[in-house]
């Protein structure tokens, strides 16, 4: 358990953005790439192509993140060749964020934050990523399992899939979230009285928030109750592709909310934007690329991430 004094995560990763920047290296062995750096696509291919990635990315990025579905696609085996790339990069003093994306409820989330959070669980990584479909206090366990030991998570608020779009930029009624917020303890105020359930005509004047929104400031508020002052140790995933206005992203949380940014390079953002991109919250931002150095082959590999991390170095302070 982390003592007091003790490191948190985003203590961790701010020592990480000072020593290396912001550049997350994606360890995501699709099939063709497999294919490419001539490796066999079952988990012998997987062990090798995570340790190739994990060797280029020591001492030129401080951040990994093992895509986890392309390892379960071969079960057992899959697994085992992620235990070893995961423990190989938190041996070589990479931050390893586990992109598992789950999501459940009571003891069912809580088994996952054991999985990816509790100290030497097999597939022990520094952060995971979570789905809070639920509701963020859905995942009240696995965060307060992250914060006892200077653990991370990222919950997924704005995705760049077109899917999500309607979802996450969809309103919550403002009378119906101060409801809820009077129930929860949550800081958006008491608008309603939880026993008697009457509502009071200030609930009228809250502003209502899109879905996106309000997972960002349930995230924030959860950094700020843990005396968080700099970087919190919960941030969120937001896509580099997006416009941030639409979602009411728009604003400077404090304290500095992490940002997990898919979307540069392959997908299209350029880090040169990325200021523009994400405005206010660029001071968390983590750069994620895989592809766009994964393509790079097993020759090019090492080459292409020392380049990519300098190039982001270069653009975010």
């Amino acid at each position: 358990m982390t003592g007091a004094g003790a490191p948190t995560f985003g203590d961790r990763l701010n020592d990480a953005f000072g020593r290396f920047g912001r550049l997350s290296v994606g360890i995501d062995p699709h099939p063709y790439l497999l294919s490419a750096w001539g490796l066999s696509d079952d988990a012998a291919g997987l062990r090798e192509f995570g340790l190739r990635v994990v060797e280029a990315s020591a001492g030129q990025a401080g951040i990994v993140k093992p895509q986890v579905a392309f390892f379960e696609r071969h079960g057992s085996r899959g697994y085992a060749a992620l235990e070893e790339v995961i423990a190989a990069a938190r041996a070589a003093g990479l931050l390893v964020i586990a992109d598992a994306k789950r999501g459940d409820v009571g003891t069912s989330v809580e088994a996952y934050g054991e999985t990816w959070l509790r100290p030497g669980s097999p597939l022990e990584a520094d952060a995971v990523t979570l789905v809070a479909y639920q509701g963020v206090g859905s995942l009240e366990a696995p965060i307060r399992l992250a914060r006892q030991h200077g653990k991370g998570v990222f919950v997924l608020a704005a995705t760049s899939n077109p899917e999500g779009r309607d979802i996450q930029r969809a309103f919550i009624d403002a009378r119906v979230d101060s409801h809820i917020g009077s129930n929860s303890g949550s800081s958006n105020g008491s608008a309603a009285d939880g026993a008697t359930g009457t509502t009071n005509a200030a609930a009228d004047d809250v502003a209502p928030r899109r879905v996106a929104r309000a997972i960002v400031d349930d995230i924030v508020a959860s950094n700020a109750a843990a005396g968080e002052t700099e970087l919190g140790s919960v941030g969120v995933v937001i896509g580099a592709t997006l416009r941030l206005a639409e979602f009411q992203l728009d604003f400077r949380p404090s304290p500095v909310l992490p940002v997990l940014a898919p979307g540069f390079g392959h997908q299209g953002a350029a880090v040169s934007q990325s200021a523009d991109i994400f405005g206010p919250m660029s001071p968390g931002v983590i750069v994620a690329q895989s592809r766009s150095v994964l393509d790079a082959g097993p020759a090019g590999i090492a080459a292409a991430i020392k380049n990519q991390a300098k190039d982001v170095r270069s653009n975010i302070a």
